[in-house]
C-alpha cells in the first residue's frame, strides 16, 4: 500500500511563519544539515521528508502538529530513530524530531522520574543511576525510550520489574488536535491504557513518567558462548532450567555468529554460535547461585559472566548494533518445545549473512503476572518471545536477507498462535497488527483512537485505523 505525501509544495513564507513559532529549529532539503538531519539508524530507510522540525520543548510540538495538519502533511515522530520499520521517517512530510528534547527529573523519595521523549536509554540510565535506580530499558542504550515504551519494552528488568510500558504512570500527549493531555490512571485512563503497548498511534507522547526500582550499581551479568555444535543441549537445557529461575534472573539465548573479539578464539570468528545472556537483578553475590545452573548448560567456548555495572550490561551489545547497517526485525511468541528448537537451529544454520539472528527471551515472572486487560500489551501468557533479525552492513544481499527472516518467522510461528511482538513486526501491514492485539483488544484500540486521532494523523506506526478509515 503507497503512503501519500505532502498534497502541495511548501512556500518559503509558510515554512519562515512555521520558525517564528518554534523555538527549535527547521531543517530543509538543502540545508547544510539535511542529510545528518533525516537519517535514521535503520539505513534500510532512505527517505527524505520536506521538513524535520528538531523541537526544543511540548511548545514546539504543538506548533509542528498544528502546522501539519493545516498543511496535510504526512506526519513522522522521531524519539531516538531507533524504528526498525522506518516509522520515524518519510517521504515528502514533516518529521517531528523529539530528540533534542532530553531532560529528566528524578524523584529518588517517591521512585518516579519524569524524562522528555528525545531520551536514549544511555541517557534515562545515567540518570537513574546516580539514585541506584532504574526502570525496563532497551537492549541496546542507543535506542530511544518512547517508542520502546510505547510498543512493550523488552529488557534485563523484564522478569523482576515487567515491561517498560509496565512501569509507565503517567504520560504528557499532543493530539492530533493540538491539545496537551496527561494521561494516567485517573485522567484520560483509557488513553493511558492504550499508550501501554498501544504504540505511537494516538498523538506525540512529549514526556514519561516511570516507577522506578532499587537495581545496581553493580549486577551479576554477562554472556557465555558456546559452539553450535552444542546448540540443541544448550537450548534444551536452558528451556528446563528457566522454569525454576528466581525472577531477578532474566535470561537470553543467542544464536548468532561469533564477533571477531579478543576473548574468543580466532578459529570461531564468523562461525555459527549459541549464546547464553543473562542479568540478576539483586545482590551479585546472591546472584552466583542462581546462574551457577546456567553455567552448566555445555562447554563454552568463553564465560564471560560476572559482576558489572548495570549500566554497562545495559550497554554491552552497543558496539554489534551501531547505526547504519540494513536492519529487518520480526518476531514471535512461541513455546520453546523439540519441534520449535529444530525450526531455529534449522533457520541458524541457513542464515544468509553471519550478521544475521535469532533471539529467545525468557518471558515469565513479573511480565506474567501483569492481569490480561491491565494495558494493551496483550501476550502474557506465551514463554518465550523469539525475534529473527536480518542484518547486513549495507543494501547488497538484502532482500536476501529479509527472505531469509520472514520465512523463518512463519515456520517458528507456528510453535506458538501466530502473535507477534508490536515493536518488531516488520512493517505495519494489517496482518501484523492483528497479530500483535487479540481481536478484543484491538477494538478497544480502535476505540480510543476514534476518540484521539479520528482522522488517522498519526499513521506512521503499526496503525490502529480509526472506525472511519476501516
Amino acid at each position: 500500500m503507497s503512503i501519500d505525501t505532502t498534497k502541495g509544495v511548501l512556500g518559503d513564507a509558510t515554512i519562515d511563519e512555521l520558525k517564528a513559532g518554534l523555538r527549535g529549529t527547521v531543517v530543509r532539503p538543502g540545508d547544510a544539515s539535511y542529510d545528518q538531519a533525516r537519517a535514521v539508524w535503520n539505513a534500510a530507510h532512505d527517505k527524505h521528508p520536506a521538513l524535520v522540525v528538531r523541537c526544543a520543548g511540548t511548545a514546539d510540538v504543538i506548533r509542528a502538529v498544528e502546522f501539519a495538519r493545516s498543511q496535510d502533511l504526512l506526519v513522522a515522530v522521531r524519539g531516538g530513530a531507533h524504528s526498525i520499520a522506518g516509522f520515524s521517517t518519510c517521504d515528502g512530510g514533516i518529521v517531528i524530531d523529539l530528540s533534542p528534547m532530553k531532560g529528566a527529573f528524578v524523584d529518588p523519595l517517591r521512585r518516579r522520574v519524569v524524562a522528555q521523549a528525545g531520551m536514549t536509554w544511555a541517557d534515562l540510565d545515567h540518570e537513574t543511576q546516580a539514585f541506584g535506580l532504574a526502570v525496563t530499558g532497551g537492549l541496546v542504550s542507543t535506542t530511544g525510550i518512547s517508542g520502546f515504551t510505547l510498543g512493550g519494552g523488552v529488557g534485563w528488568l523484564l522478569r523482576r520489574h515487567g515491561l517498560a510500558s509496565d512501569n509507565l504512570t503517567a504520560a504528557q500527549v499532543v493530539t492530533a488536535d493540538g491539545r496537551v493531555v496527561r494521561a494516567d490512571a485517573e485522567e484520560h485512563a483509557e488513553l493511558f491504557w492504550a499508550l501501554r503497548g498501544g504504540g505511537g498511534n494516538f498523538g506525540v507522547v512529549t514526556s514519561l513518567e516511570y516507577e522506578l526500582h532499587p537495581v545496581g550499581p553493580q549486577v551479576l551479568a554477562g554472556l557465555v558462548f558456546h559452539p553450535v555444535a552444542g546448540a540443541r543441549q544448550v537450548i534444551t537445557r536452558w528451556r528446563e532450567l528457566t522454569a525454576d529461575l528466581p525472577d531477578e534472573l532474566t535470561t537470553m539465548i543467542v544464536l548468532t555468529s561469533a564477533p571477531p573479539l579478543p576473548f574468543l578464539p580466532e578459529e570461531v570468528h564468523g562461525t555459527p554460535v549459541v549464546v547464553l545472556a543473562g542479568m540478576y537483578a539483586g545482590d551479585p553475590a546472591a546472584g552466583e547461585a542462581a546462574v551457577g545452573p546456567l553455567r552448566g548448560l555445555g562447554t563454552p567456548i568463553a564465560d564471560l559472566m560476572g559482576p558489572m555495572p548495570y549500566t554497562s550490561m545495559q550497554s554491552l551489545l552497543d558496539p554489534l548494533w551501531t547505526a547504519g547497517a540494513h536492519n529487518y526485525f520480526t518476531s514471535a511468541f512461541i513455546e520453546p518445545s523439540d519441534a520449535a528448537i529444530d525450526a531455529l537451529l534449522r533457520h541458524h544454520l541457513a542464515k544468509p549473512t553471519p550478521f544475521s539472528e535469532l533471539h529467545l527471551h525468557q518471558l515469565g515472572g513479573a511480565f506474567a503476572r501483569v492481569p490480561a486487560g491491565a494495558t494493551a500489551f496483550s501476550q502474557r501468557g506465551a514463554g518465550v518471545l523469539c525475534n529473527v533479525i536480518a542484518r547486513s552492513p549495507d543494501a547488497t544481499g538484502f532482500d536476501t536477507h529479509v527472505a531469509w527472516a520472514r520465512a523463518a518467522r512463519e515456520d517458528i510461528a507456528r510453535h506458538g498462535r501466530g502473535a507477534m511482538y508490536v515493536n518488531f513486526t516488520g512493517d505495519a501491514a494489517d496482518d501484523k497488527v492483528r497479530a500483535s492485539y487479540p481481536g478484543a483488544v484491538l477494538d478497544r484500540l480502535v476505540g480510543v483512537k476514534d476518540a484521539y486521532d479520528p482522522t488517522n494523523l498519526f499513521r506512521l506506526n503499526q496503525n490502529i485505523r480509526p472506525s472511519t478509515a476501516r
